[in-house]
């Protein structure tokens, strides 16, 4: 699937979003505005596309899947945008990265604290903006429910997030932890975008709740399939920047853990009980992994995901012309993400 596709909706949600940054000034704004690539580091205007992330992608199509027209949904899809950056900032933080994208880390400018600082407003900012959907004719009522989803979306990730990082500490992590995490981490923010597009469109609980699950599994069948990606990377080397060398758990790895024969386990347990990984712990574990089948059982249990979000979509009652750019954005993952 090209990602080309899908132009019409990131030009439309980057036109609200710079809608939500036009009254507001200073150097917290321009900040914001050098991390979302509209300026650089000297406040010059640049023409950066924004970047194709599918959690606010789906409030667009949700709403026109049930509706016909997904401009109600923009400030529901701003304001995912805006929180996917915020957990972005904060990720280029934790993780001491240089390079957010193509371009220095908010952080690594203007040092930790203000990054810290730039990440909450932009979470700040993402809530009051989901708030815009009373100028697209949305009810009250179901505003304060959209701004209630992703409340308590920000808060599950945040749990999420938790988990992950407490997972790093732990040699051995179950498979059922694991989605009970990406369900957290991942997912929380794709379901909620989804139902945020069938609020905006005026579904009723039985409607909001069926995209939320479909949302979730889709984001779960991603992160699977990013997990694949950044143990393989591009060449099937391992060598990626994101990787074991911080002691992630993923999905293939669990499952090595889980199946793989002892003399396979006892190996990853000595390279997980030093200090430091090197890159050359690094080929060993995936060898490891292929030796164990971890690589197809994860890309399997990706695609069982994704045929299970395509299956409710098929079963929704919806026109399938509708349908479709919901269906390749599953479909995609049904193949095995972007990364190959």
């Amino acid at each position: 699937m090209s990602l080309s596709f899908y132009d019409p909706y990131l030009k439309a949600l980057e036109a609200e979003l710079k809608e939500v940054f036009a009254p507001r000034e200073g150097f917290l704004y321009d900040v914001l505005r050098y991390h979302m690539g509209w300026i650089d580091q000297q406040g010059a205007a640049e023409d950066t596309p924004l970047p194709f992330h599918f959690q606010s992608v789906l409030a667009l199509l949700t709403c026109e899947a049930l509706s016909g027209d997904f401009h109600a949904a923009l400030p529901s899809a701003a304001g995912i945008e805006l929180v996917l950056n915020f957990v972005a900032v904060h990720s280029d933080v934790q993780s001491a990265r240089l390079q957010a994208a193509v371009r220095p880390s908010v952080w690594w400018i203007w040092g930790p604290a203000q990054a810290i600082n730039a990440g909450d407003g932009l979470h700040a900012l993402g809530r009051t903006t989901i708030m815009r959907l009373a100028q697209r004719d949305v009810p009250a009522d179901r505003v304060l429910r959209a701004v209630a989803s992703l409340d308590r979306a920000c808060l599950t990730m945040c749990e999420g997030q938790y988990m992950d990082l407490e997972f790093q500490d732990q040699l051995m992590v179950t498979s059922h932890a694991y989605y009970d995490m990406i369900r957290r981490k991942t997912a929380a923010l794709a379901e909620c975008s989804a139902e945020l597009g069938a609020i905006a469109a005026g579904g009723d609980d039985g409607v909001c709740e069926a995209f939320r699950e479909i949302g979730a599994t889709l984001a779960m069948a991603w992160q699977i399939n990013q997990d694949v990606a950044d143990l393989w990377g591009q060449h099937g080397d391992g060598m990626t920047p994101s990787n074991v060398l911080d002691k992630k758990k993923s999905l293939p790895l669990i499952h090595a853990l889980e199946n793989a024969p002892v003399s396979s386990k006892r190996a990853l347990g000595n390279i997980y009980m030093k200090r430091v990984l090197q890159p050359e712990d690094v080929a060993q574990i995936i060898t490891i992994l292929d030796e164990s089948g971890s690589r197809q059982f994860s890309l399997d249990k990706a695609r069982e995901l994704a045929q299970q979000a395509i299956e409710r979509l098929d079963g929704s009652g919806l026109a399938q012309e509708r349908l479709t750019p919901l269906r390749l954005l599953c479909q995609q993952e049904l193949d095995g993400g972007t990364h190959g």
